[in-house]
């Protein structure tokens, strides 16, 4: 597993946490902060999750937007926590992250969906990310 792709589950694990427990995700990010610096053969995949992670929260509003507008018939807060966060960490890749290619970004976001989320999970965010990337 690569460290981008790693970095990419720790930035879902902080954004699925503080989702999931209504904490503010900056307070799970500095929890998050003061363990990776307790293990340094994680400081590889920490720095972009940590970039990932302020990324979302810096744009939150335009990428909450991004996928309202592009969900078809699904509210945001009705959408299963993990399929959220990955189509926030998807769509800031897409939108406000030039070094990650579209494709990567998307079929990175859909993989994870398959491992973590729902039997449908992997195609509804394909099609949510796929559908912002052309709009962009």
């Amino acid at each position: 597993m690569s460290a981008r792709t790693k970095a990419r589950k720790r930035a879902l694990d902080i954004l699925f946490s503080s989702d999931v427990r209504g904490d503010a995700v900056e307070a799970t990010l500095a929890a998050e902060a003061k363990r990776a610096a307790g293990e340094p053969a994680r400081q590889a995949s920490w720095l972009y999750a940590r970039d990932i992670v302020d990324g979302v929260l810096d744009h939150r509003d335009e990428i909450d937007e991004q996928i309202t507008t592009h969900s078809r018939d699904w509210r945001i807060e009705r959408m299963p926590a993990v399929d959220r966060a990955l189509l926030r960490i998807g769509v800031w890749e897409i939108l406000f992250n030039d070094e990650v290619p579209t494709a990567v970004a998307i079929d990175e976001a859909v993989e994870l969906a398959k491992e973590l989320s729902t039997e449908e999970s992997g195609a509804f965010v394909h099609g949510v990310l796929a559908r912002i990337a052309r709009s962009s």
